[in-house]
């Protein structure tokens, strides 16, 4: 199974719809989504493009293969107009032989571990920055970075994982980095 990865939407429309167009283009079977789907938070500008219903329409058109995060912008309304589950905590999935615990961030990171065990991957957005990072006992921190706010001058982007290899694009769905596992 091929997976897209992303986070943190904020309610841009028009990058909404690239990143739909990466997940075309990509072939993926499923999106998971590391929460702030639809609001900008009151720490962000305004993105470009902010039309957070027009979001809620390209996202729920796509529900039945979608899987979602909650984030520190997402709240019980954002679940009463989306079609998907999107106030889990977090998601467990596997990559190859590794574990991977995907939240959003603002609970649970490197500073704040969930009950990771040696070997198992922290996945998350949150922080709008792109990462690949060894930590602990052969862990891995990862990071898809932003759809629509990027931050530290990373691209616009998000990540695919695929038999334990994950690659890190941009919306144009250029590689920049890829690790494997």
């Amino acid at each position: 199974m091929k997976l897209l990865i992303a986070s943190d939407i904020h309610g841009a429309a028009d990058c909404c719809r690239a990143l739909l167009d990466a997940w075309d283009r990509e072939g993926a079977d499923r999106l998971l989504l590391l929460g702030d789907v639809l609001y900008h938070g009151p720490r962000n500008d305004l993105p470009q493009g902010y039309a957070p219903k027009e979001v809620i329409a390209l996202l729920n058109a796509r529900k039945d293969r979608i899987f979602c995060v909650r984030g520190n912008c997402d709240t019980e309304v954002d679940q009463m107009v989306l079609e998907f589950p999107v106030l889990a905590d977090y998601a467990v999935l596997t990559a190859g032989p590794r574990l991977v615990y995907a939240t959003h961030g603002h609970v649970y990171n490197t500073a704040h571990l969930p009950p990771l065990q040696p070997g198992d991957i922290l996945l998350h957005g949150h922080t709008h920055v792109p990462a690949w990072e060894k930590f602990g006992q052969d862990n891995y921190y990862l990071n898809p970075g932003s759809v629509s706010i990027p931050k530290e001058n990373s691209p616009r982007g998000y990540m695919t994982v695929e038999d334990g290899a994950f690659a890190w694009k941009t919306l144009a769905g250029e590689v920049y980095h890829t690790e494997n596992f």
